[in-house]
């Protein structure tokens, strides 16, 4: 696999076993990452309800909520108009400032570090809409460049999560136990049984050290483990491990 499909292998692993909106953020934060992006945001929009999950600062996302931008943002309202992708920005991108108004939002947001990304509409019906956002705070680099090398990843990225989230709410979630172990956190695990290091570990399971490390801390979270020997302990007690 080459870089994108392994980030997106990963994602979509730790999907499978995401508990709540901390664990999504989490999850996409790291993939956004992975594809050289800054930021993720999703946001959801059903009748008058409004979810935003996302990795952005604080400070924005705040004032964002708190000033209903969602009703203005022009990313958001060319979501709600069309479902192919797109790249935005206040200097490049397809789309531009194009009033005052527009012109205020995106200089507000470069206040902030928010520069330009792309975006995917998901179409949900009966005027239901979601956007999914990676951006970047980096002025050097087009959106429309990235867009050409990571397209197909980051739509993939946007359906998955909002598939995942809108399967997965978090108030019909129960806390994790040793069931919500994924089969990946397993098979580390078990290496780590046999006295196998990280590095050892992402060869003979043909992934990278890092990966693997994150595996084992969600395994080790998971399960309330105060380290990995002690999650290894207690898997082996459960009788997690294969």
């Amino acid at each position: 696999m080459n870089w994108t499909e392994n980030i997106f292998q990963e994602f979509i692993d730790a999907l499978q076993t995401a508990m709540d909106e901390n664990e999504f953020e989490r999850i996409a934060t790291r993939a956004t990452h992975g594809l050289g992006f800054r930021w993720f945001a999703y946001l959801s929009i059903v009748d008058s309800s409004l979810k935003l999950i996302s990795s952005y600062p604080k400070s924005w996302t705040n004032r964002y909520l708190r000033r209903c931008y969602h009703r203005r943002d022009p990313v958001v309202l060319r979501a709600r108009a069309e479902h192919a992708i797109f790249t935005w920005g206040a200097s490049s991108g397809s789309i531009r400032p194009r009033d005052p108004e527009q012109s205020r939002f995106f200089e507000e947001a470069t206040q902030f570090g928010i520069k330009s990304g792309i975006t995917v509409p998901i179409r949900a019906g009966f005027g239901r809409m979601a956007a999914f956002t990676v951006a970047t705070d980096d002025a050097l680099m087009e959106p429309d460049v990235l867009l050409a090398t990571s397209n197909d990843t980051v739509q993939l990225l946007a359906l998955y999560f909002h598939t995942h989230l809108r399967g997965h709410p978090a108030a019909n979630v129960t806390p994790p136990d040793a069931r919500t172990l994924s089969q990946r956190e397993r098979q580390c695990l078990a290496w780590a049984a046999l006295g196998k290091t990280v590095s050892e570990t992402a060869v003979l399971v043909g992934i990278t050290a890092r990966t693997v490390a994150f595996h084992l801390e969600n395994a080790r979270r998971k399960l309330d483990a105060v380290s990995i020997a002690h999650c290894v302990a207690l898997a082996i007690r459960r009788r997690l491990l294969p």
